[in-house]
C-alpha cells in the first residue's frame, strides 16, 4: 500500500511596537476584562512552514527549532481544526519555524510564531481561518495573544481570551515611530512581575483613556493619541520601572513629540511624530541624536500609515471552506519606513 502523499503549507505573521493602551476594561456585559492596543508595525515577522504527513499519528508532530514549544501547539490544534473541516484523520507533519522579530522585548515575537504557525497548517490543508478560529487557538497554544492575526486593525484586544472588545476604527492616526530599546534591549522577564492589582479608580481611569483613544482614532487626532499612550505608558513603569523612561518622556517633550509608548511587557519605546507638522526630518535627526547621547539604544523609525488592506469584520467573519493561507506574498507590498532604519544588531 502506498503512503498518501506529503502536503506542504506556509504562513506569515506580523510583530507589533509594543502597546498605545493597556490594562483592565469593561466588557459588553459589565465585565472587568484585560485588554490592550498594540501599535502595529511592518517589517519583522514571523515565518513558519508546515509539512503534513497524511497517515501517521497526530503525535509524530516535531518543530525546528526544538524550543519553539508555543508554536508545536498551535500546529497540533491547527491539525485538529483543519482535518476536522476537511472530515480527515488528524495526523503527524514537520513544522519549521523562522523570523526576524526579536524575542522578549515585548514585540509578539511568540504570537507571530503560533499564528504563522496556524496559517502554515491552515495552508497545507488549503483551508482559510477566520481570524477568530485564528485567536481562539492562539490562546489554547500559550495563553494569551496579541492582535497580530487582525493584521493592522485598531482594536481593544482581551489577550487572554481571544476576543475583540471594541474595534476602534479603521486605522491609527498617522505617526512616525523613533523606536528605542530601554535597558540595553535586555529582554524582559515577564513572569516576574507581580500581577497588578486594579480597583476600581484604576478600571475607570482605563476606561476614560479608552475613550479618548476611541475619539483619536475616529476623528484622526494623532496628538490625542499620543496623550493616551503617554499616560498608558506611565502606568505601565509602575511594574516595569525602566530607569530610561523619564529620560525618553523628557526628550520626546523637548522635541515636540506628540507622546511615548512602550511594551507594557517588554523593553521597546517609541517617541511618537506627527508626520504633517514641519521639519519631520529635522525632528527625527534630533531624537535620534538625544536618545543615542543619553546611552539609549534606537532602533528603527517606521510610519503607521503604509496603505492598509481591507479585511473581514471580525469576530462575525464567515469561514471560508477552502483557499490558501494567510501568506506574506499575499499582502500588498507596503512600504516599511520613510528612510533607511537605524537598527540595533539584535533587532
Amino acid at each position: 500500500m502506498i503512503a498518501p502523499a506529503s502536503r506542504h503549507g506556509a504562513g506569515h505573521a506580523s510583530c507589533h511596537h509594543g502597546e498605545i493602551l493597556q490594562g483592565v476594561f469593561l466588557d459588553a456585559a459589565g465585565r472587568r476584562c484585560a485588554g490592550l492596543v498594540t501599535l502595529p508595525m511592518t517589517g519583522p515577522a514571523g515565518r513558519a512552514e508546515f509539512t503534513r504527513h497524511p497517515g501517521t499519528p497526530p503525535e509524530q508532530l516535531t518543530v525546528l527549532p526544538g524550543d519553539r514549544t508555543k508554536a508545536a501547539r498551535a500546529a497540533a490544534l491547527a491539525v485538529e481544526e483543519c482535518a476536522a473541516r476537511r472530515r480527515e484523520p488528524p495526523c503527524g507533519g514537520k513544522l519549521r519555524i523562522a523570523g526576524d522579530i526579536p524575542v522578549g522585548l515585548g514585540m509578539g515575537s511568540s504570537t507571530s510564531d503560533v499564528i504563522a504557525a496556524v496559517r502554515a497548517v491552515a495552508d497545507s490543508y488549503g483551508v482559510r481561518l477566520a481570524p477568530g478560529t485564528v485567536a481562539r487557538l492562539a490562546v489554547r497554544a500559550e495563553q494569551a495573544c496579541d492582535p497580530l492575526m487582525l493584521d493592522a486593525r485598531p482594536v481593544l484586544f482581551a489577550q487572554r481570551e481571544g476576543r475583540v472588545l471594541e474595534v476602534l476604527g479603521p486605522r491609527l492616526p498617522p505617526l512616525v515611530v523613533v523606536g528605542c530599546a530601554l535597558g540595553g534591549g535586555a529582554p524582559v522577564d515577564t513572569l516576574a512581575l507581580p500581577d497588578p492589582a486594579y480597583d476600581e479608580g484604576d478600571v475607570r481611569a482605563f476606561e476614560r483613556l479608552r475613550t479618548l483613544l476611541r475619539r483619536a482614532v475616529a476623528t484622526g487626532d494623532a496628538a490625542l493619541l499620543g496623550q493616551v499612550a503617554t499616560a498608558s505608558a506611565r502606568r505601565g513603569q509602575q511594574l516595569l520601572r525602566h530607569a530610561e523612561f523619564d529620560t525618553v518622556a523628557d526628550i520626546g517633550r523637548r522635541l515636540g513629540a506628540l507622546g511615548v509608548q512602550i511594551a507594557h511587557s517588554g523593553a521597546v519605546a517609541g517617541l511618537l511624530l506627527d508626520p504633517a507638522a514641519p521639519g519631520l526630518d529635522r525632528r527625527i535627526r534630533g531624537c535620534v541624536r538625544a536618545l543615542k547621547g543619553n546611552g539609549i539604544a534606537v532602533t528603527r523609525v517606521f510610519p503607521t500609515f503604509p496603505p492598509i488592506p481591507a479585511f473581514p469584520a471580525f469576530p462575525t467573519t464567515k469561514e471560508f471552506p477552502s483557499g490558501p493561507a494567510h501568506r506574506r506574498g499575499h499582502r500588498p507590498a507596503r512600504p516599511d519606513t520613510p528612510r533607511r532604519p537605524a537598527r540595533l544588531p539584535a533587532l
